[in-house]
């Protein structure tokens, strides 16, 4: 099938996006260290970010349903997003660092559901899946994650982070002019008609399994780069931690959609959790971080299945003209309260008793979240 400018354009915004989470999800950690702060002040820094989200992305999907567009309030979101990151790079204390973190989060992750809505309206409507487009992200994460570590030995470390940021915002800006909005069916929406939402009891019981599962994996993300560093790693092996999950999840991307409607969605979240739960067996009973490091290709099986799943059984479960709100809903759940309850409990864990401790917590979660998902397919289906 030939695509058109719309697919080139979503595709190339998800590559670029992607491409400069590349370097703050590894490496804002590592760049708030070498500025001096303690373990302590940058766990808080790096748990703001998924706290103001929970407040920002239901909001901002909000904004986009009522005004029915979402390539200007993406627009109006990145713009923002780009100064608070001037801020954050250019300014020194804590106070300032705090402020200009909560700014560049605030704007930054409620863009990713409104993006994800327009490519699943966009592929739906050409009949291609969501993952064709969304793999692009992945190319781009994994490719910026294989070179940054490298660059960054080359050019002096962490600290020049700020000038690949930059650049690597310049191409989602003028890809941005390209796309058009896939309008909706029109209908007005207002504060009162969002409630239906809320008295979606299996849209609101699916956000509380989505969680459960979540939380593990968003403790893996903000922990697994001070781990493996504990263990020994090196920056660009850290980098190598997250190119290597990040590239595993573009065949999945790929290929998934051939495969997904075979089955109901509960079902293969079911089968995610069994699968987390051996994951994070696993991370506990090795501590070569290498070892690790290799482990980070099971990603493939659990990260990149449950998001594909999730975002199409969310578009499943409310109506159409509510695509940005649900997504930002889900966005909000994983990114936000998962990424503060798990970043936390984690932390919490790992000064306790060790970084192994995190992925006991894990192993124990996922196999719970695994009964809630295989559990409620067999009420539906005893039901029907």
């Amino acid at each position: 099938m030939k695509l058109d400018k719309q697919i080139i354009s979503l595709s190339g915004v998800n590559f670029f996006y992607y491409a400069s989470s590349a370097i703050l999800l590894p490496y804002l950690p590592l760049y708030l260290q070498s500025k001096g702060y303690s373990a302590s002040e940058i766990g808080l820094l790096m748990m703001i970010g998924p706290f103001i989200s929970i407040f920002a992305q239901p909001f901002w999907g909000y904004v986009s349903d009522r005004f029915n567009s979402v390539k200007n309030i993406v627009f109006l979101l990145w713009s923002l997003s780009l100064l608070g990151s001037f801020g954050l790079f250019l300014t020194k204390g804590f106070g300032l660092t705090l402020g200009f973190i909560l700014l560049l989060y605030f704007f930054l992750l409620p863009s990713v559901p409104l993006i994800d809505n327009l490519v699943v309206k966009s592929t739906a409507q050409r009949g291609m899946s969501y993952g064709s487009v969304r793999l692009w992200g992945s190319i781009g994460f994994s490719g910026v994650a294989l070179i940054s570590g490298l660059f960054l030995e080359e050019l002096g470390g962490v600290a020049n982070i700020p000038y690949f940021y930059w650049a690597l915002w310049i191409f989602p800006f003028l890809l941005l002019a390209f796309i058009k909005d896939e309008k909706g069916s029109g209908q007005r929406i207002t504060l009162s008609a969002i409630g239906t939402i809320f008295k979606n009891k299996n849209f609101l019981w699916f956000m509380v399994m989505v969680l459960m599962i979540s939380i593990p994996h968003r403790m893996n993300d903000a922990l697994l780069g001070l781990y493996l560093n504990k263990l020994g790693a090196t920056d660009s092996m850290v980098s190598w931690a997250w190119a290597i999950a990040a590239c595993t999840e573009i065949p999945v991307f790929a290929y998934i959609n051939r495969y997904i409607h075979r089955y109901h969605e509960l079902t293969i979240l079911g089968l995610v959790s069994v699968l987390y739960t051996i994951r994070w067996l696993l991370y506990t009973l090795f501590s070569d971080p290498w070892v690790l490091i290799g482990l980070q290709t099971t990603h493939m099986l659990t990260f990149a299945v449950l998001w594909i799943v999730a975002v199409q059984y969310v578009v499943r479960l409310l109506p159409e003209q509510f695509g940005s709100t649900g997504q930002s809903i889900l966005a909000m759940v994983f990114m936000g309260l998962a990424g503060i309850i798990g970043g936390s409990v984690g932390g919490w864990l790992s000064e306790q008793w060790g970084g192994a401790s995190m992925y006991v917590f894990a192993s124990v979660m996922s196999a719970i979240a695994a009964g809630m998902f295989f559990g409620t397919q067999a009420v539906m289906r005893r039901r029907s």
